[in-house]
């Protein structure tokens, strides 16, 4: 950068001409390609040998990716967006993987030449030009090349944050003004909206996200409009970013860096989008070294972040950059934001993915991932996945209980399947039961409520709760077992623990409650009831941990059972309860206005229940001031 002064405007054919053969040509990412640029350099390819082309995504053009410029022009994609991924499968462009806040140092340090590099600036303004929407690696790339040519476009937004380079850094001014390329909303579909309902419930109030671009994401944050004082720490952002800020949804109040601050990269959406990013002070944008970079991250506390995949095998390895040898998009900022995220206090990290692919033929959950398929994130690092059909919770899930909690929220068409592969593998036991049933996990079942001083965290049981079915049984007293089961049971089998996890969510329903004790999620009460379509009164049963009866736990599960069951167009319920269990006698009694009671002899009584004779009125689960949506 050395000796470099300040050049008048030229046109864009009069700034490539300074491009000359074997050069590294690095061009500004995502809206802020400078396409007069681009197209001036692909006007004189044929002039040229060997000059590599390298970029983040971008909106714009890619004529140097086209088969006529082989032996000219050939890009180098640090991101494969879809206007390169062509060129890439078919061997005339290449791919290379890098963590996304490396790249910088990789530009700095040689290791990814860069001799020229073409950028899009604002108007220059006190010796000053911004970066504007995409500031990612270009203040690298900046200070190494030896010539940079900048598109000068008045649409560009001066943006705040470290996004300003002086005018003598400059060699060539393109004068040229054009609206920044848009990037349409997604199209919602119904997995998307699935997915960003459960994963809504992973997000607290006050925590900060990262979160990308698509149907996904643009659910999830949609789903998020109900939330208080989130902020954002993200290498991108969109309109759904812009449109929870006007409500104040966004706002960076409980950010631990940068509070009041949405910290992004770059944007990438509508033309609204990119003039609030100017002239709103909410918005700052930082490289990527900063913002993307795992101890940065890690310093907001409750970081969520959202990301997608390609596929996911059943021990948690994340397929995001290819598909077999394929190359589809890149490593990206995943790894950065999942690890940022496992640094800050009480952050989480979601890999969120429709459950299929190819119109649904293809199953996204795999046993395991196809030969020459790049694993992105590890599955030592990965937290939670999340489908159409619920959350799998894999962090410190041992492989069985990985598998078991994937292949329950796949598609149920694939269950079986996996389930068999799974076997085959080792991952599972021969006897396994896994749950085929259609049903997504009903995540507005969810609940919390305050028994005095006992915060309860209610929700459906998953097959991945057998260990925590296995810890209240073994941890209760022989009595409460008695009174359960009727018989002084010391242990269960493997199969009855399965069986007990795994419920259809409509003629089988059990509702956990959860407390937080030493750090860890306790299961210490059940309420279920089990039925066949069509045939009798299905059977309900209750249970509470010794250590937590006489507070209410009972009263409520029943309560809620039995909204639960109606909801549902059951009609009644049945429950045997021991001679010796007068205190759930009570409870039924307590929650109905009748109940047929039959004297089954001295091991108890038959209560037929009819959910008409029930004396609450509405959800149970909604009566409470203080009840918000719960954690999964």
């Amino acid at each position: 950068m050395n000796g470099k002064s300040t050049a008048s405007g030229a046109t864009a054919a009069q700034a490539a001409a300074a491009i000359k053969s074997g050069q590294h040509v690095l061009i500004g990412s995502g809206a802020a390609e400078p396409e007069p640029l681009v197209g001036a350099l692909a006007a004189r390819a044929e002039e040229l040998s060997d000059v590599e082309v390298t970029h983040l995504l971008t909106l714009g053009t890619a004529p140097y990716a086209e088969p006529r410029f082989k032996g000219h022009l050939r890009h180098n994609a640090l991101f494969i967006g879809p206007n390169v991924r062509g060129a890439i499968l078919r061997g005339l462009a290449d791919y290379t993987p890098c963590y996304l806040y490396e790249v910088p140092s990789l530009i700095r340090s040689g290791r990814l030449p860069v001799d020229a590099a073409l950028i899009e600036v604002s108007p220059p303004q006190d010796g000053l030009c911004s970066l504007g929407v995409s500031v990612d690696i270009l203040k690298a790339a900046i200070e190494k090349a030896d010539y940079v040519a900048a598109q000068v476009n008045p649409r560009m937004p001066r943006t705040a944050g470290d996004t300003l380079i002086a005018v003598d850094a400059i060699d060539a001014f393109v004068w040229e003004e054009r609206p920044l390329p848009e990037l349409p909303a997604a199209a919602p579909t119904a997995a998307a909206f699935w997915i960003g309902r459960f994963a809504a419930r992973l997000i607290e109030d006050g925590a900060t996200l990262q979160i990308g671009i698509g149907a996904v994401p643009n659910a999830v944050l949609a789903a998020l409009a109900g939330k208080n004082d989130l902020g954002v720490h993200s290498e991108m952002i969109s309109d759904g970013v812009l449109a929870l800020a006007e409500k104040g949804v966004i706002n960076g109040r409980k950010k631990s860096l940068h509070p009041g601050k949405i910290v992004a990269s770059f944007c990438l959406g509508s033309q609204k989008l990119y003039e609030a990013a100017g002239k709103s002070a909410l918005f700052e944008f930082y490289p990527v070294e900063h913002v993307n970079d795992p101890m940065v991250i890690g310093c907001n506390d409750k970081v969520v972040s959202v990301n997608s995949a390609l596929a996911v095998d059943l021990t948690g390895q994340v397929a995001a950059d290819s598909i077999g040898p394929r190359f589809y998009s890149g490593v990206g900022g995943q790894v950065d934001f999942v690890r940022g995220a496992a640094r800050s206090q009480g952050g989480r990290s979601i890999i969120a993915m429709p459950s299929t692919a190819k119109g649904g033929r293809a199953s996204r959950i795999v046993c395991c991932l196809a030969e020459g398929t790049g694993v992105v994130t590890t599955r030592a690092d990965v937290d939670f996945v999340v489908t159409e059909y619920g959350i799998a919770s894999l962090k410190g899930k041992t492989i069985r209980e990985r598998a078991v909690a994937l292949i329950s929220v796949a598609h149920p068409k694939f269950r079986e399947w996996l389930a068999s592969e799974a076997k085959a593998m080792g991952f599972l036991d021969a006897g396994q039961v896994i749950s085929a049933d259609p049903n997504p996990y009903p995540v507005e079942l969810e609940a919390r409520r305050r028994f005095g001083d006992l915060e309860v965290f209610f929700r459906p049981l998953k097959a991945s709760d057998e260990r925590r079915l296995k810890d209240l049984f073994y941890s209760q007293s022989r009595e409460t077992t008695l009174m359960r089961f009727g018989i002084p049971l010391k242990r269960l089998d493997e199969k009855q623990f399965q069986e007990l996890a795994c419920i259809d969510f409509r003629n089988s329903m059990a509702i956990g409650a959860f407390v937080k004790k030493n750090g860890r999620e306790r299961l210490v009460a059940v309420a279920r009831y089990s039925g066949e379509p069509g045939g009798a009164a299905p059977e309900a049963a209750v249970t509470v941990h010794d250590d937590y009866q006489g507070r209410g736990l009972g009263t409520f599960l029943v309560d809620y059972l039995a909204w639960i069951a109606r909801e549902r167009g059951l009609t009644a319920l049945e429950a045997e309860v021991t001679g010796i269990n007068a205190r759930m006698r009570h409870v039924f009694k307590k929650c109905f206005t009748r109940i047929e009671e039959r004297d089954i002899g001295p091991d108890g009584y038959l209560l037929k229940i009819n959910l008409a004779d029930r004396k609450g009125r509405g959800n149970p689960a909604l009566l409470d001031p203080a009840a918000k949506e719960a954690v999964s």
